[in-house]
């Protein structure tokens, strides 16, 4: 009669932990994408490259350039509707959206100066470190992707209520200072103990952390 021959079984297991075995899903992924990566002749013989590294003018820009949750479409009149003038500060906050006039990744966030206006965009001056220098970089941005800084509103703040302190000290005669000071530590004063109750302080006695149960039943 006819001989049965053996048959294999093989189990593929797929796991998104690494740690657990060597053939998971990521492992797999990557080593399709080195498998459908280009040719290069070397030598005359063909290898396979891995993916190219990109780093273009949006590289990694995501998550930097993306807008935050239910903030999608259109931007509102409002924020084309800004005046800004020669001297004022703004930050730049790109707008992903606008592709026209739109800054280097690296300005994302920095706050300059502004020291031309056009027709639709603002020169501003951002200092950038390079190395051990400070370079006052120029750029014209587009007013889609600036917002006005409010780096200066305390002090501005500042200065209207010290006017009105000079003001009124003025009026009557008198001397004040407008100097910020620190805080300082509360002035000696006696504590009535009849008001009060007199907390001690001290570390507790040593306790056992483990304390073994006494009533356990053995079952033989």
């Amino acid at each position: 009669g006819l001989e049965s021959a053996p048959v294999e079984e093989h189990f593929f297991f797929f796991s998104s932990r690494r740690r657990h075995t060597r053939s998971s899903l990521v492992s797999w992924a990557r080593r399709c994408v080195q498998e459908t990566g280009y040719q290069r002749r070397v030598h005359g013989d063909y290898q396979f490259n891995r993916m190219p590294h990109s780093y273009g003018v949006r590289a990694r820009t995501r998550s930097l350039f993306a807008k935050p949750f239910r903030r999608h479409g259109q931007d509102p009149i409002s924020r084309m509707l800004v005046n800004y003038h020669i001297g004022d500060y703004a930050d730049i906050i790109v707008d992903g959206s606008k592709h026209l006039g739109m800054p280097h990744k690296f300005y994302y966030g920095k706050t300059g100066r502004i020291f031309d206006i056009s027709k639709r965009a603002v020169g501003i001056v951002i200092n950038k470190r390079v190395r051990n220098k400070v370079l006052p970089k120029r750029l014209h941005v587009r007013i889609e992707h600036l917002q006005k800084s409010k780096c200066r509103s305390e002090f501005l703040n500042r200065i209207k209520e010290n006017d009105k302190k000079k003001a009124i000290a003025k009026k009557d005669n008198k001397k004040v200072s407008t100097k910020r000071k620190p805080v300082e530590p509360i002035e000696g004063h006696f504590v009535e103990l009849g008001k009060t109750k007199v907390e001690f302080i001290n570390p507790k006695p040593y306790t056992y952390l483990y304390q073994p149960h006494t009533n356990i039943k053995t079952y033989q």
